[in-house]
């Protein structure tokens, strides 16, 4: 059985940094997600180097929270020195109580309405403005310095709902506008501090971010050039995938640093761009493979087509296998070593689409197991819900001793607000 690096068979079981997924469950009931505070670390500190060793200047890894806002993980990556990619006036909020200063904050938000933007800029966020109008109302909430979001016609991404730009995307300034952009926010009284594009996400190889870079930054000099612009930073944007499917090749992050800042480089110099900040936005590759689903077996159901494991994690707890089709590896925590059988992990909600795994081979599983999904990290409680009315679960944080890092809701909080 393959595992990431802080996940292994221990005495019988499955545990995750050093700690007994069973015995986890069994001290915080379940559906529950763990996370190991040591992975977040490492996965940050790979990708910082990485780029780091190739590039001369300086280099921000923004962390696209939406990934995952838990404040205890925004918290570790606050002491690791990273900044914040940031596309809510939540997360604007969720940053700046883990301990980040709004100079570490890059606010990129779409349909960006004005109570938005104005609770944003008083938070003292720098903002990356999406639209023409967002420069109006940017300046209008006494905005200072800004950043445009570039659509450079290039788009890349696991699933369609994941391809940020070209053609059919709904974000950005489109690459010809941008010199208008800039000079209308300067018209405006606004500063321009930065220039950014986001292509995609889920993406595994380094070749696909090139083209997006070469063309970011011929868009960066025409905008330099024509209006007049000293960009203190240049955003490349995220993307950068992790391998869910066993024997999936990971990105080789030296591989994809070194031809990634040599477009940067080659780029700065064709249009006598200076030495800006390189700024980058990793959300998935930081805290995916950091985190287990735990969940606990309820009922084995056999029908004349398929053998159901059905358990008390369903989409409303892991909503990327239902959305996207994603895949999740299961693993029995409880009974890694058996016999390998071909099983659906059904969840408990009401709907036929509420399956976290088809049709998988997974070891024996049996009423009261406890089956671990695998890299949950990313967009796992961060897209949980409450539908069929089912309070939202606990996650755990393993720094050392594993301690709470969310209280599971009760029934009671589901009417908390109900008037």
């Amino acid at each position: 059985m393959t595992v990431p690096g802080h996940v292994e068979v221990r005495d019988g079981n499955l545990a995750i940094a050093g700690h007994d997924c069973v015995d986890l469950a069994e001290e915080f009931g379940t559906p529950l997600y763990v996370t190991s505070a040591d992975r977040v670390r490492e996965n940050y500190r790979r990708i910082r180097d990485a780029v780091e060793a190739e590039y001369g200047g300086g280099v921000r890894v923004h962390y696209a929270c939406k990934a995952n806002t838990n404040l205890s993980v925004l918290r570790i990556l606050e002491k690791e020195g990273g900044h914040i990619d940031a596309v809510s006036l939540g997360e604007v909020e969720s940053a700046l109580r883990a301990g980040f200063s709004p100079d570490r904050i890059l606010y990129t938000g779409t349909a960006v309405s004005t109570e938005e933007m104005e609770g944003v800029v008083a938070r003292g966020a720098t903002v990356n403005v999406d639209s023409m109008d967002g420069l109006e109302r940017l300046a209008e909430a006494g905005g200072e310095g800004f950043s445009v979001r570039i659509n450079p016609e290039v788009g890349a991404g696991h699933h369609d709902h994941c391809i940020t730009g070209g053609p059919d995307s709904k974000f950005g300034v489109w690459e010809d506008d941008a010199v208008e952009a800039y000079k209308t926010g300067k018209e405006l009284g606004l500063e321009p501090v930065g220039i950014h594009m986001h292509i995609g996400s889920g993406i595994l190889d380094a070749d696909r971010f090139v083209p997006a870079v070469e063309k970011m930054m011929e868009v960066a000099g025409r905008v330099a050039d024509e209006a007049d612009v000293e960009f203190e930073f240049i955003d490349i944007g995220g993307g950068v995938g992790i391998p869910y499917r066993p024997g999936e090749t990971p990105l080789d992050v030296e591989d994809f640093a070194e031809k990634v800042v040599t477009a940067f480089d080659d780029g700065l110099e064709e249009h006598s761009l200076g030495k800006p900040a390189l700024a980058m936005e990793p959300g998935r590759y930081l805290v995916a493979d950091t985190t287990l689903l735990l969940t606990r077996v309820s009922t084995v159901k056999e029908t004349p087509f398929h053998t159901f494991a059905g358990v008390d994690a369903g989409f409303n707890t892991l909503l990327r296998p239902a959305m996207y089709g994603s895949y999740h590896h299961v693993f029995n925590a409880s009974n890694p070593d058996g016999e390998v059988g071909e099983y659906g992990v059904a969840g408990p909600v009401c709907e036929s689409g509420d399956l976290l795994a088809r049709d998988r081979e997974i070891p024996e599983i049996r009423r009261g197991d406890t089956l671990a999904v695998r890299d949950a990290g990313a967009y796992g409680f961060a897209m949980a819900s409450r539908y069929n009315s089912r309070p939202l679960p606990a996650e755990v944080l393993i720094a050392g001793e594993p301690r709470l890092m969310r209280e599971r809701e009760s029934l009671d909080d589901l009417f908390e607000r109900q008037v």
